[in-house]
């Protein structure tokens, strides 16, 4: 999902503050290629609206009274299958953020971050990559290192030379389009390299993948 003239992204708000998502609807305009299909009030919510739209992305707000954003994310990766959640916060905190990742966001945004900034993490998310917001990412990374009870894991000699280029790629916080323009490979061939990654390192995810790179030495902080 790329966001064209010809296809939108739809997106499910998720914030307790109205203002708040009044600022995301204005953000993410249907002339960029993006739809807001419904709003939630609390991580409650979230699985009726889900119930009744056919969703792209969840814009998850981490901080709310009821059920919050993590739980609500914990919530739907019990249920199977279901949209990328897009973690979205005012709050600089390391054990929020790796705490939204554990519990299967496929990324986070901070929001204060630039209006392009939370454009491209919904685009990225939305096309099965991830987003780690730059400013806060090394902290939030040896946060969730901390906690990951496989933070060992394999070997990465079981890697191809290929499929290590293609994790060097990942934890660099690349996408899929921009590992296949820098490696002169196409993007279907991209996926089928992240898939056999997975299988062979035990990752659930791409938010595990970078840390099993930083771990390992793959790429380093910075």
């Amino acid at each position: 999902m790329t966001g064209t003239a010809d296809t939108v992204i739809r997106v499910l708000l998720v914030d307790d503050q109205e203002l708040v998502r009044s600022g995301l609807r204005r953000v993410l305009r249907r002339r960029d290629g993006f739809v807001v299909v419904d709003e939630c009030g609390d991580g409650a919510d979230v699985p009726a609206a889900l119930a009744e739209h056919e969703v792209d992305v969840v814009v998850m707000d981490l901080r709310m009274k009821h059920v919050d954003g993590i739980e609500a994310t914990h919530r739907l990766r019990r249920t199977g299958e279901h949209p990328p959640v897009l973690a979205l916060t005012t709050f600089d905190d390391d054990q929020l953020l790796a705490g939204a990742l554990r519990a299967g966001a496929a990324g986070y945004v901070l929001k204060d971050a630039p209006a392009e900034d939370l454009i491209r993490a919904v685009r990225a998310v939305a096309a099965g990559d991830g987003w780690l917001d730059a400013a806060v990412t090394a902290r939030v990374l040896a946060t969730y290192r901390q906690a990951a009870s496989d933070r060992a894991g394999p070997p990465p000699e079981l890697l191809t030379p290929r499929e290590h280029d293609v994790l060097r790629a990942i934890g660099r916080g690349l996408t899929n389009a921009e590992i296949a323009a820098a490696l002169v490979i196409s993007e279907v061939t991209v996926k089928s390299h992240i898939g056999r990654i997975f299988v062979k390192l035990g990752l659930r995810d791409r938010a595990a993948a970078i840390v099993y790179a930083f771990d390992h030495g793959i790429v380093s902080p910075g």
